[in-house]
């Protein structure tokens, strides 16, 4: 992990298209404005791991079908 220290007003670019600058401290709180593509998402941490979760709960019950259907179809074609 790389760690910069940064003041209020100072920038941080990423790869020529991403620019993260600290907008105000205030105690333990750190505000951060992003410029960035519209083509690259950004979410806070707690945010995506919720949308991956999802993700998985959503994809889950596909595999489940998948698995029972293959499981009728070997049992056709034995009989």
């Amino acid at each position: 992990m790389l760690v910069l220290s940064r003041k209020k007003g100072e920038s941080i670019i990423i790869q020529d298209q991403i620019e993260l600058t600290i907008l105000s401290v205030e105690g333990d709180t750190v505000r951060v404005g992003i410029s960035a593509p519209k083509h690259v998402d950004i979410f806070r941490k707690e945010i995506y791991l919720s949308i991956q979760e999802a993700n998985r709960e959503s994809a889950a019950p596909v595999q489940s079908d998948l698995n029972a259907l293959m499981d009728r179809l070997r049992k056709a074609n034995s009989h």
